[in-house]
């Protein structure tokens, strides 16, 4: 045997102490990792249960999507669609499976996607955007779900709201035209949509200011954004 085939193996001894130290730590996130998504999981779904019997307006609701986006953020893809799904059959249980689908599609979806886009440092436009996208997918799926349940179209209740405002819209500028159907159902998505739209904004400042102070940060905001609310 040969003096070099005797020297250890340096870099194959590195990586194994380098593993063996990992060990211990992973051992050690399990619990607390375990623990934080339990909890906050019970948190999403404390505040849809208190929104829903005890409605405080829109404070509650800026924060469905939040606790689930923090599982995210703290420990990533799995804990945080095993923290959606958790506090699913937990609303399934305290409320009934229909209440517990109301909050999963769109809010349990929303937390992990606007996780997914904190944690890659996306900006806002996008995040806002993707999450508009399924906040307008989740409207239709709860007009869709209730109308199923009910036996009524409850999109002829939307329809009607929206052929009030375009009525008063073309009164107050002077057409002597009825909006067409096409127009009304093309308005109804719109008005859809920019609800949606208002609402992540509102949920990216909440959680701004927020996360920050948590130690768990999302991007920050547009420049215009920082200088209206005057945070450094």
């Amino acid at each position: 045997m040969s003096i070099l085939d005797s020297l250890p193996d340096e870099p194959e001894e590195r990586i194994d102490k380098q593993n063996n130290l990992r060990q211990p730590q992973l051992k050690l996130d399990a619990p607390l990792r375990m623990m934080e998504t339990a909890f906050l999981a019970s948190t999403a779904s404390l505040i849809w249960f208190i929104n829903f019997y005890f409605p405080l307006g829109p404070l509650l609701r800026i924060f469905f999507p939040v606790p689930i986006a923090l599982v995210y953020l703290r420990w990533g893809k799995r804990a945080a669609w095993m923290a959606a799904v958790t506090s699913g059959l937990l609303l399934s249980v305290l409320m009934g499976p229909v209440r517990s689908l109301l909050f999963v599609m769109p809010f349990a979806f929303m937390g992990v996607l606007l996780g997914a886009a904190w944690h890659r440092r996306v900006p806002w436009i996008v995040s806002i955007s993707l999450g508009a996208v399924l906040g307008t997918v989740g409207v239709f799926f709860r007009l869709w779900l209730l109308s199923v349940l009910s036996g009524e179209d409850l999109w002829v209740y939307v329809i009607n709201q929206v052929t009030e405002i375009i009525e008063w819209i073309f009164l107050k500028l002077g057409i002597l035209a009825s909006p067409s159907v096409s127009l009304i159902n093309l308005g109804a998505i719109a008005l859809i949509v920019f609800n949606n739209f208002l609402y992540l904004f509102v949920v990216h400042l909440a959680a701004w200011l927020l996360l920050d102070r948590l130690g768990n940060p999302i991007p920050r905001p547009p420049r215009w954004v920082q200088v209206l609310m005057d945070y450094e």
